[in-house]
């Protein structure tokens, strides 16, 4: 089983403390990576480690926590999150559905609704994870069951809301995992050039600075291409 790397954000020392403790009780499913208190710390943190799941307090000394998950969704796909709050608010109820929430707890937290909470989030994770197979193939979850495909078969892929759309050899394909999952499992081959693309350097034949294109190039020869963010120009000149 995928241990999740967590970020707890929590304005005030108290109840982030507790939760810290709470969550020891969740290892080996949950390992946290980091703690924040404020708006620009927890920013920094997200963008730096890439959690897989996020515990947020949904009002951090006096700023909107779902700011925040907004700027973090302009740089990268968002982690799953689980929203922790000292408000029984429709408000806040219906914000943490617009983000697709894992789960929503009231504080004080109790330990028995946050067990339910973190296994919902390693559920999710563990369904719309990539799955290896001992011939080298991925498996994704599509909307008619599962998409196998190697590696060196994806030119790049794109992010399309909370899924992506892999661009291969012979066409497209939509899958249910998000950008940062395949991010994860492609990770080596693969970069990200911006908020919503990943790539595959190996595949890499031209780069057209002037066009804002890239094209790629499998193995027997087909190509595809991909028109470039002026910022996905720049990522992929640092990694040629």
């Amino acid at each position: 089983m995928k241990t999740l790397r967590a970020i707890v954000v929590e304005d005030e020392r108290l109840p982030r403390l507790t939760l810290l403790k709470k969550l020891e009780a969740h290892r080996p499913q949950v390992e946290v990576v980091d703690s924040c208190e404020d708006y620009d710390q927890a920013l920094q943190s997200i963008l730096r480690h890439k959690p897989d799941l996020l515990l947020l307090d949904i009002q951090l000394q006096g700023r909107d926590a779902l700011q925040l998950l907004a700027e973090v969704s302009r740089t990268q796909p968002l982690p799953m999150i689980i929203f922790t709050t000292a408000y029984n608010e429709r408000r806040y109820l219906m914000e943490a559905i617009k983000f697709q929430a894992v789960d929503y707890l009231l504080k004080p937290i109790d330990v028995g609704e946050l067990a339910v909470a973190i296994a919902k989030a390693v559920e999710q994770y563990e369904a719309n994870r990539p799955v290896m197979d001992t011939a080298g193939l991925l498996s994704f979850k599509n909307v008619n069951g599962r998409l196998f495909l190697k590696a060196e078969n994806i030119a790049f892929a794109r992010a399309d809301g909370n899924y992506a759309i892999l661009t291969t050899f012979d066409g497209e394909e939509m899958v249910m995992e998000s950008l940062a999952a395949l991010e994860r499992t492609l990770s080596g081959t693969f970069i990200r050039i911006d908020r919503s693309t990943i790539v595959n350097m190996q595949l890499v034949y031209k780069l057209n600075t002037k066009r804002r294109m890239c094209i790629f190039r499998s193995h027997d020869g087909t190509i595809v291409q991909l028109d470039l963010s002026k910022k996905g120009i720049e990522v992929m000149l640092e990694q040629l």
